[in-house]
Order: structure tokens, then C-alpha cells, then sequence
């Protein structure tokens, strides 16, 4: 998923080195989900259920919208 990608590139980044050691293991699990779970949780079709993956997809919406808006995209 092209969009997916993108997301995740973004992120990467913009945001993946402020994350603590324990976020990046959470991040590590988050990409190991199939792809359309990811797509569904970045898309608020439906949340992780796990608190962590969680509060990480939330995050990573965050970082990446408050750049985009920041930069002008």
C-alpha cells in the first residue's frame, strides 16, 4: 500500500529519533501488522489493540500532519 509507505517514510523522517528505545520496540511490532491492519488503524477504521500501538499510531498521525501543516504541504 503506496500510501502506507508513505506514511511510515514520513515518519521516519520527521519523528522516528525522538522516540525512546521502549517506542521504537513498539514501533518495530507496529510493522510487523499485515498491511491492511495498518492502513485500518492509520485511517481510524478501527484501533490497535494493543495501548502502546495504540498511542504510537496516534503519535505518528501527529507528527506527520503538525510537519506537513508546518512545512506548507
Amino acid at each position: 500500500m503506496l500510501e502506507l509507505d508513505h506514511l511510515l517514510d514520513r515518519f521516519l523522517d520527521l519523528g522516528y529519533r525522538e522516540l525512546s528505545s521502549a517506542r521504537r520496540l513498539d514501533f518495530v511490532r507496529l510493522l510487523a501488522e499485515q498491511d491492511q491492519r495498518l492502513s485500518d488503524w492509520f485511517m481510524s477504521r478501527a484501533e490497535p489493540p494493543d495501548a502502546e500501538l495504540r498511542d504510537l499510531v496516534r503519535h505518528i498521525v501527529e507528527v506527520v500532519r503538525e510537519r506537513r501543516l508546518a512545512a506548507g504541504d
